[in-house]
């Protein structure tokens, strides 16, 4: 059995993992789940940056008894990227998710330009859109849309500096696997095949941005298949 620390992506929290993560707890193995990053949350003033959540990260791996698959969904492949050289990281897994080289911020990674999905507020925040549809199609256009309307909901505010901070991406020391989410725009997919050719193993699987929400089974065999 497998021990996996799942990292939630930008807007969310840990709850984004549920349904995989009792997935996996069913088949025994041991689960820690990053319950909120220090970027996001609901008061502007107290969000941290992308170095702010992968220290909140490293914390959690520096107790771990073992080492463990690190899994990194969208924004948060930006944090586990930090890790790439943490000795409790046997394998880190990017789904759909941002991977930097050195110097590179999510922003970079973007276009240099927030998508329509989201925007920056004037307290140093970003949110999703206010026009459900657009963040329907945008994240979760697999999903119905009583399921999508129940998500959005659950989305919180999200740092802007997270977005701009970059990467210190250390040489990585351990394996890597990307899995590719083919359900989303054509050119999100052209970007995860290039991010996906510096993995050691690649995977797709037919699902929008949130297939860990729309897709769990097909997910939860990705990451037992490590």
């Amino acid at each position: 059995m497998s021990s996996y620390v799942l990292v939630h992506g930008g807007f969310g929290g840990g709850w984004v993992w549920d349904d995989v993560a009792e997935r996996l707890a069913s088949d025994g193995h041991r689960l820690h789940v990053v319950d909120r990053l220090p970027s996001a949350g609901t008061d502007p003033r107290s969000l941290g940056d992308m170095t702010a959540d992968a220290d909140h990260v490293r914390q959690m791996l520096d107790e771990l008894d073992e080492p463990a698959v690190l899994v990194g969904h969208s924004y948060s492949g930006m944090v586990i990227t930090e890790l790439a050289d943490h000795p409790k990281v046997r394998h880190s897994v990017y789904l759909c998710a941002l991977w930097p080289q050195r110097g590179q911020s999510a922003l970079n990674l973007m276009g240099d330009a927030l998508p329509p999905s989201f925007f920056a507020r004037d307290d140093g925040a970003m949110q999703i859109t206010e026009d459900f549809d657009v963040a329907w199609q945008a994240f979760c256009p697999d999903m119905d849309r009583a399921a999508a309307e129940r998500m959005i909901s659950r989305s919180v505010l999200q740092s802007y500096s997270s977005a701009i901070t970059p990467s210190t991406a250390p040489d990585r020391a351990h394996p890597a696997t990307y899995i590719i989410a083919t359900g989303e725009t054509d050119g999100s997919v052209v970007a995860q095949e290039a991010r996906a050719a510096r993995a050691d193993h690649v995977t797709r699987i037919s699902a929008a941005h949130m297939a860990q929400l729309s897709r769990p089974d097909e997910v939860a065999a990705a990451l037992t298949a490590i």
